[in-house]
């Protein structure tokens, strides 16, 4: 996720990954100078200055003032109260079959559980401080990247990663991927595969033509790439979005897969003080945008949000799943 829920570019109001009013919200932000050439280890937490306020990887200030102010907004992101309004109760009830949370987590497994999105490397763009949306997806691959905008969510990220005291506990719901899987495992199992399989944290800025700036330490091209709740929160309009979307593809190879998560018709989130807009999107805009990047849309899906689930952090009505292809000759 871009800044704050997703890696990604900064946006004229958006949220770090308009995520639905459930998970997501990851962000992916720009890093301090020569950032992108440096890993943030799963061991060390991430790589940012705490300002952070230029673009990423080493790029150049961002001169659009739209995802300038965005990326503004998102220095006052605050990745517990994200994690609180999204994923502790009530949106992280995973008890109720229609809940938020055990959609999206179906979603993925059943996905993953083709066999067709495989490989040996997967690249999180904006994660955020999440991590629920690789559970199903670290089975299938040898070298997972986690990116995101904000140093404070890979600071996050890497206090999970190295089982520190204080990290935000995501047993529940690794419980629930194993329990929908039935392979057996045990979520102890399930989180120490992930986290073997995570090799590094790195900045990203979803708005350059090259998100993780030259000289990333990921492996590129990769084998497929999953974002939830990202581009539409770091996007100022809905160009921005596909230019965003665009600029993502650059880094999977000709068919590669693309797992994307995302907020519909939301326009603004709480994370914290910070209020973040979001580009609203709608399902027929999401397909036209990944048709445009030159995907095979595999699988679109969408979730209305209940009442009892619009607790006042954001404004979203729904929540897409889409599963692409990238085109040959892409």
């Amino acid at each position: 996720m871009g800044w704050g829920r997703c890696s990604a570019e900064p946006r004229a109001a958006p949220g770090a990954a308009a995520a639905p009013a459930a998970e997501g919200r990851a962000g992916s932000r720009a890093a301090d100078k020569g950032a992108a050439r440096r890993e943030d280890s799963a061991g060390d937490g991430d790589g940012m200055s705490a300002a952070d306020p230029s673009p990423a990887a080493g790029a150049a200030p961002d001169s659009d003032p739209g995802r300038a102010a965005v990326a503004s907004a998102y220095q006052r992101f605050e990745p517990r109260a994200y994690l609180r309004n999204n994923y502790a109760p009530p949106r992280g009830d995973l008890s109720s079959p229609d809940g938020v949370g055990p959609w999206k987590l179906r979603c993925l497994a059943q996905t993953f559980a083709t066999g067709e999105v495989s490989g040996h490397s997967l690249i999180d763009i904006g994660s955020g401080p999440t991590i629920y949306q690789l559970l199903s997806a670290c089975t299938h691959f040898e070298d997972i990247t986690l990116t995101d905008f904000l140093e404070v969510n890979r600071q996050e990220l890497g206090l999970w990663l190295r089982e520190e005291p204080g990290a935000f506990n995501w047993s529940t719901y690794s419980q629930h991927v194993c329990l929908i899987e039935g392979k057996g495992e045990s979520w102890q199992e399930k989180e120490r595969q992930l986290r073997a399989k995570v090799k590094r944290v790195l900045p990203i800025d979803v708005h350059q033509p090259q998100p993780l700036g030259a000289g990333s330490l990921a492996p590129l091209p990769a084998d497929a790439l999953v974002s939830t709740f990202c581009l539409e929160a770091v996007s100022p309009d809905l160009p921005s979005f596909q230019r965003a979307l665009d600029h993502i593809t650059t880094l999977l190879r000709p068919g590669g897969h693309l797992v994307l998560i995302g907020a519909l018709e939301e326009s603004w989130y709480l994370a914290g003080e910070a209020r973040l807009v979001v580009v609203p999107v709608c399902k027929e805009e999401v397909m036209e945008a990944l048709v445009r990047s030159g995907y095979e849309v595999r699988d679109l899906r969408t979730y209305v949000m209940p009442a009892c689930l619009q607790t006042g952090v954001d404004d979203v009505k729904g929540i897409f799943f889409a599963w692409a292809q990238k085109k040959a000759g892409v």
